[in-house]
């Protein structure tokens, strides 16, 4: 009895622990200065936690759990240093749904072992689940189901894999009746009314199609908000399954994942001025689509070393990263050459929009890695009054985020979104690959005004070009 009351005051102890390393580590990664150290608490809390897990009463299967951990492991330490930084975005999706995935496959041991589809020792033990705890079995199960297939799906269009939106009269229609089919059969199993293993099989099928149907339609420029939303739902599917497990640990970091994706999916749908449900079920943001929003003028090309001569004679000059900087993998070559006109004397500053690249805060990530101080970064707010007094905006790969119509275009699509008031530079350089639309298909009219030079070409290579034109000059 003695040893029993000890292991269980350590266990809990242990997951106190995992919950206070948690909220410190998250709390750490509000700040860039602090990120690293935050991520690392936070990775400190969950070996904690793996570790104790193995004393929890009842587990079996030891070498089944030693070799899953060795196996996941060894995954995420290889995928996570060769994987590109450009290719974060995908890889954040893909390990986001195994979370799901997870998250439902424990509602599904559970339920099978209700149904008396499991083998008869954990049968009889799961034939003891009270409603209540079935129906979160279910409510996390139906929410984590739907992260893991809508993540593959994200993750599929974010890799080029699936290049159009896939959309058709009545697909919300179809949406719905997917989702109320899944809750009757959810709602029979819950109940304990029908938990027949078909039944479960039937729940889960349909769950997983929800997440398939309902991330098809979203264009791949919607997708930072999607990736960030089906966080949230994993987190939220995890502390649901904490509960059934009674495993504290679960419940703490579902419950820390899911606010804090809540909270992030908020902040970047208002960042947008958009609603989360128009995200969802608006259509906009197709990788495929057509150009809409079709402006007057004409494109004015520029030569790189034009450009430096430019940026060389400048006392301020904005810089604003967007997904094209991270394709060319351009953010040394660009730091390279803002530490040559910082030389000169140059005040160079660079702007981040909340849902710039293909996840939040990926430019932030990119500008990290490559060197660039924090106190040279800053949001929206803080530097938009600045472009009015900066001699160059130099825009490389962003798109609809500087883009002027959102303040004037009533019909456009992004209508009232917050934008970088990157036009307002007494001149505007845009680094850009050709001359098409961006991800979303809509025209940029910064790239009409009057003010505004296209330097087109590879953003790696332009950079080399224009560090070349500054040594040039002495």
């Amino acid at each position: 009895m003695h040893d029993v009351l000890t292991r269980d005051f350590l266990i809990q102890a242990s997951y106190f622990v995992t919950a206070v390393l948690f909220i410190f580590g998250l709390k750490r990664m509000s700040s860039p200065v602090t990120a690293r150290s935050g991520i690392l608490w936070a990775g400190a809390g969950m070996l904690v936690a793996t570790l104790v897990t193995f004393f929890y009463p009842g587990m079996t299967n030891y070498p089944l759990i030693g070799a899953a951990v060795i196996a996941g492991t060894v995954i995420a330490w290889w995928s996570g240093k060769r994987v590109a930084m450009t290719d974060m975005p995908q890889m954040i999706a893909l390990f986001n749904g195994m979370g799901g995935g997870a998250a439902a496959a424990i509602a599904a041991v559970e339920l099978y072992r209700l149904s008396g589809g499991a083998s008869s020792g954990a049968g009889d033990e799961a034939h003891t689940l009270g409603v209540t705890t079935t129906t979160l079995a279910v409510v996390g199960g139906i929410i984590g189901a739907v992260s893991f297939s809508g993540s593959a799906i994200a993750f599929g269009k974010l890799q080029g894999l699936i290049t159009r939106s896939i959309r058709f009269s009545g697909q919300q229609v179809l949406n719905v009746l997917i989702l109320l089919a899944a809750l009757v059969l959810g709602g029979l199993v819950a109940l304990q009314l029908n938990v027949d293993a078909r039944v479960v099989t039937a729940f889960f099928v349909l769950a997983l199609v929800l997440g398939v149907t309902m991330t098809l339609p979203i264009g791949g420029a919607d997708m930072p908000v999607v990736i960030s939303l089906y966080n949230a739902l994993t987190g939220l599917a995890v502390g649901f399954e904490g509960f059934v497990l009674n495993n504290a640990a679960m419940i703490i970091a579902g419950t820390v994942v899911g606010s804090a994706g809540t909270l992030l999916t908020q902040l970047m749908a208002k960042a947008m001025n958009r609603s989360l449900g128009n995200v969802l079920f608006s259509g906009f943001g197709d990788t495929g689509g057509a150009a809409t929003g079709a402006v007057t003028g004409s494109l004015k090309p520029i030569e790189a070393s034009d450009v430096g001569v430019m940026l060389a004679f400048a006392q301020k000059v904005i810089v604003v990263p967007g997904y094209g900087m991270a394709v060319a993998q351009a953010q040394h070559k660009i730091w390279e050459l803002c530490q040559l006109l910082i030389d000169r004397g140059v005040t160079v500053r660079f702007a981040i929009h909340p849902v710039a690249g293909r996840m939040p805060g990926h430019m932030n990530v990119l500008l990290a890695e490559a060197g660039v101080p924090y106190d040279l970064i800053a949001d929206l707010d803080e530097i938009n009054a600045e472009f009015e007094t900066a001699d160059v905006a130099l825009i490389i790969g962003a798109n609809d985020v500087v883009n002027p119509v959102a303040r004037t275009e009533k019909s456009s699509p992004i209508y009232g979104m917050p934008i970088l008031n990157a036009d307002k530079a007494k001149n505007v350089i845009v680094i850009k690959r050709g001359q098409g639309a961006g991800f979303s298909g809509i025209e940029n009219a910064l790239f009409y005004l009057d003010n505004t030079r296209m330097l087109y070409g590879d953003a790696q290579k332009v950079a080399a070009e224009l560090i070349q034109s500054v040594k040039a000059l002495g």
